[in-house]
């Protein structure tokens, strides 16, 4: 198989080069917040601890007296709540902050 001349690569300028890898750094430093696992527990703790919370509100005396008169459901819908936002909080103080390419490629 030969190559077509039009399906060559067109020669790139360093500044090509330098614009090409300072995107794909702004897409990986993006890629790596987005996917920080702080954010997925924290997000899925606090989705749940909602759920549970008002479950826990609304039980009726009946499941209460069945846990021996503790509310476990409010108790641990609250638990949750707060680890939750310990984690998204957590996210918001302490950011990912990527390596320099220096860094990256030793």
């Amino acid at each position: 198989m030969t190559e077509h001349p039009e399906h060559r690569p067109e020669h790139y300028t360093e500044h090509d080069v330098q614009r090409e890898v300072s995107e794909l750094q702004t897409k990986s430093a993006t890629a790596a917040r987005i996917f920080d696992l702080r954010r997925i527990i924290g997000g899925l703790f606090v989705v749940y601890g909602v759920i549970v919370t008002l479950t826990g509100i609304t039980d009726s005396q009946a499941a209460i007296d069945k846990a021996e008169g503790v509310n476990i459901n409010l108790w641990t819908g609250i638990g949750m709540l707060l680890l939750g936002i310990f984690f998204l909080a957590w996210l918001k103080l302490r950011p990912t902050v990527l390596p320099a390419q220096e860094e990256r490629t030793e």
